[in-house]
């Protein structure tokens, strides 16, 4: 296997595949708004109070969990090293909102954070006395053809959730001619950024395709975010095999729990 595809392999496949290939590799009630109407007059009754956005241990508990969880998958939450190397930048900042959403960042300022990964691997996993290399290898071939999917929830007061999904969307336009995201020291052009799969959930949801494939392989990352109330459920879904598919059962599964 090619040295660069590797390199660029393990960022693209982002947390999913980081916590999957540790795994593989042998390592180791709901928000009710303030909707209901005043019986009383206007004059007599106090404004409604903006939502409060839910804290990191309230969305941690509205996390898709493996009881939940598609059959034949792995749940496993991305340790805090994991999480600190996807910290990533852009050069264009009107695209930062689609490199935070691949890289498992709140968007905008959220008053919680909640993440996890949903997928399943394939072949075997390396000999645990195997070298470091070896190791990357087998975690890279066992993801091959297998979509993984890192979920992060996150939560906002008042409008933050709506103007921070309204940011995502509208970035997805602004960046469609490609731009550029360095990640753990490395830099990866994407090349194009499209429309992805239809999405029906939450109150309001939309979906991205983050295309860098290069001379050596064809990958693509797509990225979800589903609004409900004033939180939003994030999927970066990868496949090192080409374009990830569509996770319908782990967006559905997600989207139900959040209400």
């Amino acid at each position: 296997m090619r040295s660069t595809l590797i390199r660029r392999s393990v960022i693209a496949a982002s947390a999913v595949s980081l916590a999957l290939m540790a795994t593989a590799c042998g390592s180791d009630k709901a928000d009710t708004g303030a909707d209901a109407k005043p019986s009383a007059p206007a004059s007599s009754a106090p404004a409604a109070a903006a939502a409060k956005g839910k804290t990191d241990a309230e969305l941690a508990s509205l996390l898709i969990t493996q009881a939940e969880a598609p059959k034949d998958t792995v749940v496993k939450a991305p340790t805090a090293a994991q999480v600190a190397a996807l910290a990533a930048t852009t050069d264009k900042a009107e695209c930062k909102p689609i490199v935070q959403a691949s890289s498992m960042a709140p968007q905008g300022t959220s008053t919680g954070v909640a993440r996890t990964n949903v997928g399943g691997t394939s072949g075997k996993p390396a000999d645990p006395n195997a070298s470091e290399a070896d190791k990357l290898k087998a975690g890279l071939e066992m993801l091959t053809g297998v979509t993984g999917t890192a979920v992060t929830l996150t939560s906002y007061d008042g409008k933050g959730a709506e103007e921070a999904f309204a940011a995502f969307k509208t970035a997805g336009t602004a960046c469609a001619g490609g731009y550029t995201m360095t990640q753990d020291g490395e830099t990866v052009k994407i090349n194009k950024v499209t429309p992805g799969d239809a999405v029906t959930a939450g109150d309001e949801a939309v979906s991205l395709i983050a295309d860098f494939s290069d001379a050596e392989a064809s990958m693509a990352a797509q990225l979800i975010v589903v609004r409900k109330g004033n939180t939003l459920a994030t999927f970066s879904v990868q496949n090192l095999s080409g374009k990830p598919e569509f996770p319908k059962a782990v967006v559905d599964a997600q989207a139900k729990k959040l209400g």
